[in-house]
């Protein structure tokens, strides 16, 4: 084990029982192969299945396994209109399982979160029986003031300009703290607690993973 695998390990522990303190589960895994057999072996077969905009799940390929499984998929990127994407974005609220990564996660075990439409923090709130978030050990900061400015100076550019968004960070790659049409910075969610016991679910992955 290198001392960066090391850390990781010693960090994930201590975040995880922060996180049980705040009713959330808490898995770690070593490698995104490791991660993707966690993900599967918590969803029950014929679930139905839907995720929030995420580079770490299709990173560690998750979606071509999910697609091999006796799952419902609800994946509007599959959508053919505005609206039918739309669509499934409200049934992915009432969804067995809802999968997404956490833009940040502090120390003591508060997730950190900025949504531009805000489809992926409201399942994280309620509806999906099951939300179940994977997240590289390169999202945990300190706290949430490292945190917030983590997600506006680092993870919110970088999405900007993945995504072609017409923001002032596209073209600084930093925050603005803007109000443009284009702003996926529209939502802030800070989760220090789940109210339903273990509803929702870290898997920490010893690897660098997602903005």
């Amino acid at each position: 084990m290198t001392p960066t695998q090391k850390y990781y390990a010693l960090t994930a522990k201590k975040v995880i029982a922060c996180l049980e303190k705040r009713n959330m589960s808490g898995y770690y895994c070593e490698t995104k192969e490791e991660a993707v057999h966690k993900v599967l072996e918590l969803i029950p077969d014929g679930a139905s299945v839907s995720w929030g905009g995420s580079m770490t799940l299709a990173e560690i390929g998750l979606f071509e396994s999910l697609k091999e499984r006796n799952y419902t998929l609800l994946d509007r990127g599959a959508a053919a209109t505005l609206q039918e994407a739309t669509d499934i974005c409200h049934k992915a609220l009432s969804c067995d399982t809802y999968l997404m990564s956490s833009n940040a996660i502090t120390l003591d075990g508060k997730l950190v979160n900025i949504d531009g439409n805000g489809n992926r923090i409201a399942a994280l709130i309620y509806g999906p029986s099951q939300v179940l978030i994977v997240a590289g050990m390169n999202k945990i900061t300190s706290d949430e003031e490292t945190a917030m400015k983590r997600i506006r100076n680092y993870s919110s550019p970088i999405n900007a300009i993945r995504l072609h968004k017409n923001t002032p960070c596209e073209k600084t790659g930093y925050c603005h703290d803007c109000m443009c049409e284009d702003c996926i910075c529209c939502q802030v969610l800070v989760t220090r607690m789940s109210r339903h016991k273990d509803r929702i679910k870290v898997i920490l992955v010893g690897e660098e993973l997602g903005y």
